[in-house]
C-alpha cells in the first residue's frame, strides 16, 4: 500500500485535505470538532451517525462515544465523576466528596477520541490496511484519571501521609488568595522562616505538602495558614523571593479570558528535510503478541526522558497504541520508583504510568551518556521529554541537535506554559491551575477560588502530549519530514476552562451555580444525580435512606441519579463500569485501555 504521504507534499497540517462529521453527545464531541479543525481537517454532514474522518488519500476512520456502556447508569458527567471515584478524590481536600464544576472527563474522552482517530490515520499510512473502529466512553477516561490513586489504594502498604482535608490556597492579611510551589524542603522553610512561622509546624508541613500532588489534599499544620494571613501580599512575595519558593496570585476567569491569545494547544513545526517515508507491513501476526502487533503504533519506538506525571502519561498512552517505549532514568534509576505506597517493592503510582517500559540509565550530565543518548535517539521514532525550559538546548539535546542524528525523528517536549505567558511561574500543575483562574472554575459560585488537588493539568497534559506526538507522526508521514511537537499545561487549561472563557468572554458568570454538583447524603454513603436532574434531586430528603433505597426513590420519580464511589477498591467490582479493572506483574491495580478497537 502506498503511504498517502506521497501525494500530498503541499501538507502543512496533518489533517489536510481530511474532512470530519461529528455525531453523539455534544459534551463528548466539544473537543473533538475542534481539535480535528485546528489540525487542519474540514467538517462536513453526509448523515453517518457517527464520528467520521476521511478523505486525503486515507480510508475512513470512524469512532464512537459514550458516557459508559448501556444501562450502566453514566449519563452524564456528574454521574460518570460519581461512578469513577474522581467526586471521591477531588473532595478529598474537603472531607467529603465533590463534583468538579467542568468537565473534566468529556474533555479528557474528546482527546482521546481524537488521539484513536489520529492512530488510526497513522497505522493506515504504515501499511496496516484499514483502520479499525474504535470507541471511547467518559468512564474509561474516568478511571485513567483516577489511576493513580486507584493503584495506591490497592498497593501493599498505607499512603506515606494519611489522606485528611486541608492545603492550599494561602490568604494574605489584604485578602490576596495565593498558591505556593516548591519542591525542595529547604526553600519551604526559608520561605516560612522569613514569615516567622514556627519551626515545629514547617517541620511538620512539608511532608504533606511534597505529597498533595499523589494524596489530592495536604492536611499541614492549620497554623501555617494563619501566619500569611498576618502578612500582606507584597511582604509574602518578597518573602518569596530570596527562599527559592514561589508563589502566584489566583487569577480569575475574567482575566484569563481578557489574555487570550486563541492559541492552539499544540504547536508543530516541521525539521529539516531528509527523511523519505516508507510503508512498513502491518506487524508480525500470530502467537501472544498477535493483539499487540495488530495495534496502529506496532513497531514504532518511544524514547522518554520523563518526569513526575505529565510526559510519562504521555509515553505510557503511545505504549497502549502499540510503541515501543524506552525511559531514560538517572543513574540508580528513576527515585520515584520508591515513592510510597508500593506493590511488590515497586511505587504503585510509578507503575500507574511506566508499567510494560522499558528503562536505560543516562547521565545527561556527561558528554559520553549525552552522545549515547543521541545514538538511542538516531534509532527512535519519538523522543519525548518535559525537562526544565532551556535544559534541552543548554545540552545540546534540543530537536535542531537530534535531528543532525536522525533527520526523521519526532521531538516532543510537554511543558507547562509554552513561552505564552509573560513572567510565568514555575509550569506545575497547581501554579497553571492558578494562574489561568482554574480555582474558580472547578467550584461553583460561592465557594472560594481553590484549585484542585488532584493532578487536573498534569493529567490532560499528558493527553494532549500523547495528541500532539499521533498528530506530529501523521505530519511526519504525510511530508515525509520530521517533525517538532509542543504541547503545555497552559494548552491544556485552555482545552479545560474553554466553555467557562466563553461565559466570562461574553461578560457572563463564568462559574457554574451554587451547590453544582454536590452529591447528596444518605444514611450509608452519597448518590449524585445526573446535571438535568440535580435541582430537582435537591428537594429529596434522602439523608435517612440508605443508598439503594435513596436511588429508587428518584429513579421511580423518573430523576437519573447514581451511587457515588467512596472507596477506590469497590471500582474493581463495580458493574457500572465498561471495562475491567486488571493488576500487572506487580499486583498493582491497571485500569481498562481508553480506547476499544475492533
Amino acid at each position: 500500500m502506498a503511504s498517502p504521504a506521497t501525494t500530498h507534499s503541499a501538507v502543512r497540517r496533518p489533517l489536510d485535505a481530511l474532512r470530519f462529521e461529528i455525531a453523539g453527545p455534544p459534551a463528548l464531541t466539544r473537543v473533538v470538532g475542534d481539535h480535528l479543525g485546528r489540525l487542519g481537517a474540514r467538517s462536513h454532514d453526509t448523515g453517518a451517525g457517527e464520528i467520521v474522518l476521511d478523505g486525503g488519500g486515507f480510508g475512513p476512520v470512524t469512532a464512537r462515544t459514550a458516557w459508559g456502556a448501556r444501562g450502566s447508569g453514566i449519563e452524564d458527567e456528574a454521574t460518570a465523576q460519581a461512578a469513577t471515584g474522581v467526586m471521591a478524590v477531588h473532595g478529598r481536600r474537603h472531607g467529603t466528596p465533590r463534583g468538579l464544576a467542568v468537565d473534566c472527563l468529556a474533555t479528557a474522552t474528546g482527546v482521546l477520541t481524537v488521539q484513536g482517530l489520529l492512530a488510526g490515520l497513522i497505522g493506515q499510512a504504515r501499511g496496516a490496511g484499514p483502520a479499525p473502529r474504535l470507541s471511547t466512553t467518559a468512564d474509561r477516561a474516568g478511571l485513567l484519571t483516577v489511576s493513580q490513586y486507584l493503584a495506591a489504594a490497592g498497593a501493599d502498604e498505607p499512603e506515606a501521609v494519611e489522606p485528611a482535608p486541608g492545603g492550599p490556597p494561602f490568604t494574605s492579611a489584604d485578602g490576596v488568595h495565593f498558591e505556593l510551589e516548591t519542591l525542595d524542603p529547604g526553600d519551604w522553610a526559608a520561605f516560612w522562616r522569613a514569615l516567622e512561622a514556627p519551626a515545629d509546624a514547617i517541620r511538620a508541613g512539608w511532608r504533606p505538602f511534597q505529597f498533595r500532588y499523589a494524596t489530592a489534599c495536604a492536611p499541614f499544620p492549620v497554623v501555617l495558614h494563619e501566619v500569611t494571613r498576618l502578612h500582606t501580599w507584597q511582604r509574602i512575595r518578597q518573602a518569596a523571593g530570596p527562599s527559592g519558593a514561589e508563589v502566584c496570585r489566583l487569577r480569575t476567569l475574567a482575566e484569563r479570558a481578557g489574555e487570550g491569545d486563541g492559541a492552539d494547544p499544540w504547536a508543530l513545526d516541521v525539521l529539516r528535510p531528509g527523511y523519505t517515508a516508507t510503508a512498513p507491513g502491518p506487524g508480525p501476526g500470530g502467537g501472544a503478541d498477535d493483539d499487540r502487533a495488530r495495534l496502529p503504533l506496532a513497531g514504532l519506538t518511544v524514547l522518554e526522558a520523563g518526569r513526575r506525571i505529565q510526559a510519562p502519561l504521555a509515553a505510557h498512552l503511545l505504549g497502549l497504541l502499540g510503541a515501543r517505549v524506552v525511559r531514560i532514568e538517572p543513574p540508580g534509576g528513576d527515585p520515584l520508583r520508591g515513592m510510597p505506597p508500593a506493590c511488590d517493592g515497586v511505587s504503585a503510582r510509578w507503575l500507574a504510568l511506566n508499567r510494560g517500559k522499558e528503562a536505560v540509565e543516562i547521565d545527561i550530565k556527561s558528554a559520553g551518556d549525552r552522545r549515547r543518548l543521541r545514538e538511542l535517539a538516531a534509532e527512535a521514532d519519538v523522543f519525548l521529554h518535559n525537562w526544565a525550559p532551556g535544559k534541552a538546548a543548554e545540552l545540546a539535546l534540543d530537536a535542531e541537535h537530534l535531528a543532525e542524528a536522525n533527520p526523521a525523528l519526532v521531538y516532543a517536549y510537554t511543558g507547562g506554559w509554552a513561552d505564552r505567558i509573560d513572567d510565568a511561574p514555575m509550569g506545575t500543575d497547581f501554579m497553571v491551575q492558578a494562574r489561568t483562574g482554574a480555582g474558580e472554575a472547578v467550584h461553583p459560585a460561592g465557594e472560594p477560588p481553590v484549585p484542585s488537588l488532584m493532578t487536573l493539568l498534569d493529567l490532560l497534559g499528558g493527553l494532549h502530549g500523547t495528541e500532539a506526538v499521533l498528530a506530529g507522526l501523521l505530519l511526519r508521514e504525510r511530508t515525509g519530514h520530521g517533525v517538532r511537537v509542543e504541547s503545555s499545561l497552559l494548552g491544556a487549561a485552555d482545552t479545560l476552562l474553554a466553555p467557562a472563557l466563553r461565559r466570562a468572554a461574553r461578560g457572563e458568570d463564568p462559574r457554574r451555580p451554587a451547590g453544582f454538583r454536590h452529591p447528596l447524603r444518605t444514611s450509608d454513603g452519597w448518590i449524585a444525580p445526573s446535571d438535568a436532574c440535580a435541582t430537582a434531586a435537591a428537594a429529596y430528603d434522602v439523608r435517612g435512606m440508605c443508598t439503594e433505597d435513596a436511588l429508587d426513590r428518584l429513579r421511580h420519580d423518573g430523576l437519573t441519579a447514581t451511587a457515588v464511589t467512596t472507596d477506590l477498591t469497590g471500582l474493581h467490582h463495580d458493574p457500572r463500569l465498561s471495562g475491567p479493572i486488571g493488576r500487572d506483574a506487580h499486583g498493582a491495580p491497571a485500569v481498562p485501555d481508553p480506547w476499544s478497537f475492533a
